[in-house]
């Protein structure tokens, strides 16, 4: 198989469903009598989170009578930690749910999956979003399926554009028209665009502006590009040049943009679509909307995020782990994830099912703006050493906004380190 890998968030779904299996030891699983037990081990922040994952458990057990699924939860942070020691230990789970974020990092411990693994899983990659696949996958292999899907959006504040008399984004804006709605909404001290510092929220503007990515698909970083170069360094220019939006007061500010965009100080920002019902229903009681990316000379693309499931390396069931795989991404689990509003379910068929839970007054817009969005998205690929990557550029990204430094020498910098 030849799929790349396409980002995801970590944080963009409100839950994420770690299937540990089939190896040796107490993590992993074993038997129960004559039946093999499947360890489902996720991570959990909340004892509704907990509850929604018994439930999609719940579908898969009864799907498959002749296994025992057994679920284990730990905390976001707690869960990497344990999947780490696991990992080099050889005792991961059957079935460990995966953040397509964190993929390069744990490639070692999943199986790669091939047609015929897919096969047996009942899946059949159509029935997916358009090029959800790569969420789990990574230079070339493809180390599982994804159970939701995000990507980036636009988010402005309706209050900001109509004192100001700005226009309001919409579905098919283009770059200039977003230069002149911030430009018109920088006023009475407010600004028109809140700045991002965390990945996704600076690098998608870049990305759909100059048609490019900060990496190839075979996995080399490629930050330097001329494309990319220019379009992140107008992004800097969005404070050093245009004025329209606030340096970054410090590192720690991680959530600069979308801070000051809740904090009505900005009338736009960047942010994923897991946040879209949070945002319409915010505490500022300000009317609030969305858009999709802006358009430039290569369309919008966005990157496709999200989460999704592997079978482990060492599973002693593959065959019993993958019809589990199957039933967890089935259309009675991915429905259940749907309609309780979770997240956006990457199973084509439910997705309806997801606006059916939003409000009546924000469906239709929700709805209009997820669907275009959707329909343009684009696998993020990453390389090996993301992780130190970003953390290298988000601290060094305050300089850049502040003038200190220019973006194209900071990206520059960031090549020569990491781009081996």
């Amino acid at each position: 198989m030849n799929r790349m890998r396409m980002g995801g968030v970590a944080a963009a779904t409100g839950v994420a469903l770690v299937l540990t299996g089939c190896a040796g030891g107490s993590d992993a699983g074993g038997s129960d009598g004559d039946k093999p037990t499947i360890v489902v081990d996720m991570w959990a922040g909340s004892e509704s989170d907990t509850e929604a994952l018994e439930a999609q458990v719940a579908i898969a057990q009864e799907q498959n009578p002749d296994v025992k699924i057994k679920l284990q939860t730990a905390p976001w942070g707690d869960f990497f930690t344990k999947l780490t020691t696991n990992m080099a230990s050889g005792n991961m789970a059957c079935i460990t749910g995966m953040s397509g974020a964190q993929l390069g990092g744990y490639t070692a411990g999943f199986r790669a999956l091939s047609d015929e693994d897919l096969a047996t899983a009942g899946l059949d990659l159509a029935d997916f979003n358009p090029g959800a696949d790569g969420i789990m996958s990574f230079e070339g292999e493809l180390y599982g399926m994804p159970f939701d899907v995000a990507t980036m959006l636009v988010y402005y504040n309706q209050d900001l554009l109509s004192a100001s008399g700005a226009a309001t984004p919409e579905i098919g804006w283009t770059f200039d028209d977003f230069e002149q709605i911030a430009t018109s909404a920088t006023a009475d001290g407010k600004y028109g665009f809140g700045m991002g510092m965390g990945g996704y929220q600076w690098m998608s503007l870049p990305i759909a502006k100059s048609g490019t990515q900060p990496a190839s698909e075979d996995g080399a970083l490629r930050i330097d590009a001329p494309e990319f170069v220019e379009a992140a360094s107008w992004f800097a220019g969005l404070v050093t040049d245009l004025g329209v939006a606030a340096p970054v007061a410090s590192a720690s500010d991680t959530g600069w943009g979308e801070t000051q965009y809740t904090g009505g100080n900005a009338a736009m920002a960047v942010d994923g679509t897991w946040n879209a019902v949070g945002y319409l229903e915010n505490e500022s009681g300000f009317a609030a909307g969305m858009a999709p990316l802006p358009t430039g000379e290569n369309g919008n693309a966005g990157p496709i995020l999200g989460s999704g499931y592997g079978i482990s390396a060492t599973c002693e069931h593959p065959e019993e782990a993958l019809k589990v795989l199957g039933s967890l991404l089935s259309k009675d689990a991915q429905d259940y994830i749907a309609s309780s509003g979770r997240s956006y379910p990457a199973r084509i068929e439910s997705q309806p099912l997801y606006f059916e839970s939003i409000d009546e007054k924000y469906r239709d817009h929700v709805k209009s703006v997820f669907e275009s969005a959707f329909a343009s998205t684009v696998p993020m690929y990453m390389t090996q050493n993301w992780a130190k990557l970003e953390s290298y550029i988000q601290p060094n990204l305050v300089s850049v906004y502040s003038g200190q430094t220019t973006m194209a020498d900071m990206l520059e910098s960031a090549q020569a380190q990491f781009g081996n």
